[in-house]
């Protein structure tokens, strides 16, 4: 895992923590908090559409189908 990535998770559950505890985030935080969200989503979304890629389904009949949008 990526400084960056794990910087960005710590700071989110620092965040998620803070909110569960009662506490009131100020603006700028809740702004990077959504801004971190978005980045951490759109990471997500880009890793899994990478392993939906790579995946390939192999039938009984022994013909194999890749899920890769072409």
């Amino acid at each position: 895992m990526s400084d960056v990535v794990s910087e960005r998770t710590k700071k989110l559950n620092e965040y998620a923590r803070r909110i569960k505890a009662g506490e009131t985030l100020t603006p700028e935080e809740t702004a990077e908090r959504d801004r971190l969200r978005q980045e951490y989503i759109e990471a997500f979304r880009k890793n899994f559409k990478a392993q939906l890629d790579n995946t390939v389904i192999q039938y009984p009949d022994g013909s194999k189908k890749s899920l890769k949008k072409d």
